[in-house]
């Protein structure tokens, strides 16, 4: 048996612990520094173009990093371990909106997709904030109309992620904004 998942109480006892370790460190590093790269580029853009740039950057490379950790990390950080078909996300989609979804120890259906939708977005907002930066794009309308429609849809996407937390951390009595500083969330249940 696994120490993580029992220890010894008494002589002949186990009991389980109230809580597993799921995201590892450099998962939890990658988000919280996606989340303060983004927010600088974001309340910098307009006002100091070296901030911003730098700040864009900064996403690049920890959108890289986050790929790579996707295929070669720990389990619950790796793709497979939360990528699922579309007919699977909608179908967890409507039991949470019943309040009646399945708890996952790492990410559920719905947190799966909105990493890689994340992920995307934040690609193409670099990609395009960057094709504005060179000569063959500066000053060009469609670029700079479709970085700013990136951003809106990054905006929109963080929002509707922190709808899910807050949901899935009501919905299963958890806290995953906590989860996401200390690594660990509530075990699971035995079956």
């Amino acid at each position: 048996m696994s120490t993580d998942v029992y220890r010894d109480t008494e002589v002949g006892r186990t009991s389980r612990p109230a809580t597993v370790r799921v995201w590892d460190p450099v998962v939890r590093l990658l988000h919280w520094s996606l989340v303060a790269a983004f927010a600088v580029a974001w309340f910098s853009g307009g006002e100091d173009e070296t901030v911003h740039n730098f700040a864009g950057y900064v996403v690049v490379g920890l959108v890289a990093l986050r790929v790579v950790w996707g295929l070669v990390g720990t389990p619950h950080a790796r793709f497979v371990d939360f990528l699922y078909r579309p007919s699977t996300v909608i179908a967890f989609l409507k039991d949470t909106i019943g309040l009646r979804a399945r708890r996952y120890i790492g990410h559920n259906p719905a947190g799966g997709a909105m990493v890689i939708l994340l992920l995307l977005s934040l690609v193409t907002t670099t990609t395009t904030g960057i094709m504005m930066t060179t000569d063959a794009y500066w000053g060009i309308a469609w670029v700079r109309e479709a970085h700013q429609l990136a951003i809106d849809l990054t905006l929109l996407l963080i929002a509707l992620h922190l709808v899910g937390v807050v949901v899935a951390s009501l919905e299963h009595r958890e806290n995953l904004a906590k989860a996401m500083f200390t690594g660990r969330k509530k075990a699971p249940e035995l079956e």
